[in-house]
């Protein structure tokens, strides 16, 4: 079988096109032409033209960078494909291209799953094989599940998840490339894992309902940016924390109303039994302290809110250490993973006052109310050791239900990347 070529051209199409066309055909392909404007974006759209005209294989010819390569593979929504990259240009890095897409498929296949096909549990399983399977002498794992959280103080993900027959689960594993029981956790990483979210009592429509299956969007993320630091070789000891439940109605479903004591003793009332992501991420966030790591890195697809602000052509960040978020947004732009910083404040911790409780899960109104996402935000930050360096994502980008003129219906993997360059 022959490769359909894919050739890279900074000049305008030849006649017969249309000297604006973004590309051409030949015998045995296509050309790009990018104007550089935005290579891109303009990648991306070449890419979802030509993607239901590829068969199987496809070969890179001229100067491709290895971004746009990846850009151009990751557009074309299709996993029944080989690649032959363009090392043309001496920066590519094939090993490594190869890596990234190994690890962003990982989290699109793992979001793109049906929600009877991933329960909880199910989830918890897939990444603790898939990384075991990378690195099985560094790595250990332990599920705490069902009835056992309580045991262990994790109250939020218990009442999230016992509105369903499908348990909840923690998935607390360890990579420790060092070899010493005792060395440092340089980064945690906890995910929101919530596998299916009706909105419980507050139950979403029907619409909004449909695509719920990618609210595990940050414990897929967060996995995967694992994965690609583990087939990297990473040498820092990282511990990751799955959330993992299914936000269902039923007779022993956690209502509004309700109280839950933390670990820590801070009490919420639950005043939107659908902002239930904040309150399985408390408990990872508060076992991830407890490992005392040099940096806590939480992934969560959030709010509605962090969508309605910066929409999906970027991740959210909020972090106390602006720091933090400047080295992470530079790190994304390099890798075309865009991400842009909100406001985090001590005083959006207040924002969801209760007189029943410490605090509310959130304010009694469609979306939380203004300045949402943020608000989330600093609920999550009384779960988190002061001074702690800290990096919240909201991933507004994690997915979409359509195709469209620049990326494939379903999961995106954008974040994974960028967070596991973190890691090193």
């Amino acid at each position: 079988m022959s490769n359909f070529t894919i050739a890279l051209s900074t000049s305008p199409a030849p006649s017969p096109f249309n000297p604006n066309s973004l590309i051409s055909t030949s015998d045995t392909g296509i050309s790009v032409h990018l104007t550089g404007a935005n290579d891109v974006r303009e990648t991306q759209k070449a890419a979802r033209l030509v993607s239901s005209l590829i068969h199987e294989h496809i070969a890179f010819v001229g100067q491709w960078s290895g971004l746009l390569q990846r850009v151009f593979v990751l557009a074309l929504g299709r996993d029944d494909i080989s690649v032959k990259w363009s090392t043309q240009d001496s920066t590519v890095n094939t090993q490594q291209l190869n890596q990234e897409l190994m690890a962003i498929e990982f989290a699109r296949n793992l979001v793109n799953q049906s929600p009877e096909d991933l329960s909880p549990e199910s989830l918890a399983k897939q990444v603790a094989h898939h990384l075991e399977g990378l690195a099985p002498e560094h790595i250990s794992a332990k599920h705490i599940v069902g009835d056992a959280l309580v045991e262990f103080g994790w109250h939020g993900i218990f009442e999230v998840g016992r509105g369903s027959d499908r348990p909840p689960v923690l998935l607390e594993l360890d990579y420790n490339p060092t070899g010493n029981p005792d060395a440092l956790v340089a980064v945690a990483l906890v995910g929101k894992g919530i596998t299916f979210d009706s909105g419980g009592y507050s139950i979403k429509s029907s619409e909004g309902m449909l695509d719920m299956k990618c609210d595990m969007g940050g414990a897929a993320t967060v996995s995967a940016a694992l994965s690609l630091a583990i087939m990297q070789q990473s040498q820092k000891r990282i511990r990751l924390y799955l959330c993992c439940a299914e936000n269902l109605i039923s007779g022993h479903a956690y209502k509004l109303g309700d109280v839950i004591t933390y670990k820590n003793g801070l009490t919420v009332e639950i005043v939107n039994t659908d902002a239930e992501g904040r309150l399985v991420l408390a408990d990872g966030l508060m076992a991830a302290c407890e490992a005392q790591p040099g940096m806590i890195i939480d992934a969560a697809t959030l709010t509605g809110a962090a969508v309605m602000a910066v929409g999906t052509d970027y991740n959210a960040i909020f972090t106390p250490q602006t720091e933090l978020a400047h080295k992470l947004s530079l790190i994304g732009q390099k890798h075309a993973e865009p991400f842009w910083q909100l406001p985090l404040e001590p005083w959006h911790s207040e924002m969801c006052p209760s007189p029943f409780a410490d605090t509310a899960n959130s304010r009694p109104q469609k979306g939380g109310g203004a300045g949402g996402a943020s608000n989330a935000a600093g609920f999550l930050a009384r779960f988190v050791t002061p001074d702690m360096p800290w990096l919240h994502l909201d991933l507004a980008g994690a997915y979409q239900r359509n195709a469209s003129a620049l990326k494939p219906a379903g999961a995106t993997g954008m974040g994974v990347l960028s967070i596991a360059e973190l890691l090193f």
